[in-house]
C-alpha cells in the first residue's frame, strides 16, 4: 500500500482532477485563463509525470491556459496491470482528455518521451484522423531519432526483456538520483527533494512493475520511425525546437535533425541546461517557450528572433 503523498505532491494533486477516458482515470491540471481559445498543451517525458512543470507551470499560466496530464502508467493516473502502454494509445488518451476539456485547438508542447506522442498526433494529423487543431509543435529534449540518442545505464537495462522486469523490482532512489543528475546540464541544479518527489511518482501505485512494459516505447521508435518521420516533414504550421545543449541523452544532433525536418522550425538552444529544463532553470525554459508562442501573434517581421 503507498505511503502518503508529500505534502508538495498533495497539493500538486488537490489542483487537478481526474479524468475518465478510455475505461481508465487519468490526472489533469488545467490552469490558467479558461477563456484562452488556444491553450498550451503539455507532454511529459520517460518515466515521471507532469509533475515535471510544476515550477514552470505559474510562469506559463500567467499568460496562457494550460493543460498538462499524467500519461496512463505515469504520475498520479492510472497504472493498470494489464495494458499494453503503446505510444499509440498514449496519444488516444491524450485527444480524450483534450475533448473531455472541450478543447478544439492548441499548442502542442512536449518533452522526452511526450515528443514521440506528439510525432504520433502529427502522423494522425497528416491523414486527416486528428480531431483537434494544432496551431503549432514545440518539442524539447526527446530522442526521437533513436539511432542518435545516447540512452542511460537504466534504460538500456530495462529494455533488456529478461534483465527489466528483475531491475525495476531492485533498483533503488539512490541509484536513481544519480542517473538522474548525470543527465543535468548542472548536476546541482534540480535538489534532492525534486528528485525524492518525482521517484515518490514513478513508484506510486505499482508504478516500479509498470516500468519494463512502459520502456517498450522506444521499440516503438525504431518500429514507426518512418510513419513519424513522415509525419515531421509533412507538418506544416509554427514549429519550435526548444533544447537543453547539455543533455547527454537526446543529444544536439537530434534536435538538430528535427530542425530540418520542420520546414518551419525555429531552434531556441539553452546552452547551460541539460535533459530536464524546465525543472534545471523554468524561468530562462518557460521565457523561451513563451516567446515562441507571442512570436506566433505579431506579424511575421516583429517576430522574436531566436535565441
Amino acid at each position: 500500500m503507498d505511503t502518503p503523498l508529500p505534502s508538495a505532491i498533495a497539493a500538486w494533486q488537490s489542483r487537478g482532477r481526474r479524468v475518465r477516458v478510455l475505461g481508465h482515470e487519468v490526472f489533469v491540471l488545467d490552469e490558467g485563463p479558461k477563456n484562452d481559445p488556444e491553450p498550451l498543451l503539455l507532454l511529459h517525458g520517460f518515466p515521471s509525470s507532469g509533475f515535471d512543470f510544476h515550477l514552470a507551470l505559474p510562469l506559463l499560466a500567467a499568460a496562457r491556459r494550460v493543460v498538462v496530464h499524467d500519461h496512463l502508467g505515469f504520475g498520479l493516473s492510472d497504472k493498470p496491470e494489464r495494458y499494453s502502454y503503446s505510444l499509440h494509445e498514449q496519444a488516444d488518451a491524450a485527444i480524450a482528455v483534450f475533448r473531455a476539456l472541450g478543447i478544439e485547438r492548441g499548442h502542442l508542447l512536449a518533452h522526452d518521451y511526450g515528443t514521440s506522442i506528439a510525432t504520433e498526433l502529427l502522423a494522425r494529423r497528416h491523414q486527416n484522423l486528428l480531431p483537434i487543431s494544432l496551431s503549432s509543435v514545440t518539442l524539447c529534449n526527446g530522442s526521437v531519432h533513436l539511432e542518435l540518442a545516447h540512452l542511460t545505464p537504466s534504460q538500456r537495462l530495462l529494455r533488456a526483456p529478461l534483465v527489466g522486469p528483475l531491475f525495476a523490482r531492485i533498483a533503488q532512489k539512490p541509484i536513481f538520483k544519480a542517473q538522474l543528475r548525470k543527465i543535468l546540464g548542472d548536476p546541482a541544479s534540480v535538489s534532492d527533494d525534486e528528485l525524492d518527489l518525482m521517484w515518490t511518482l514513478m513508484i506510486r501505485d505499482g508504478g516500479r512493475e509498470r516500468l519494463p512494459t512502459l520502456i517498450g516505447y522506444l521499440d516503438e521508435r525504431v518500429r514507426f520511425r518512418h510513419r513519424w518521420t513522415a509525419a515531421l516533414l509533412a507538418f506544416d504550421g509554427p514549429a519550435h525546437v526548444l533544447w537543453g545543449r547539455r543533455d547527454p541523452v537526446a543529444v544536439t544532433a537530434i534536435a538538430e535533425r528535427l530542425a530540418t525536418e520542420l520546414c518551419r522550425a525555429r531552434v531556441s538552444w539553452l546552452d547551460r541546461l541539460g535533459h530536464y529544463p524546465m525543472l534545471e532553470d523554468p524561468e530562462a525554459w518557460s521565457g523561451a517557450a513563451l516567446a515562441f508562442l507571442d512570436g506566433l501573434e505579431k506579424p511575421e517581421g516583429q517576430a522574436r528572433a531566436g535565441s
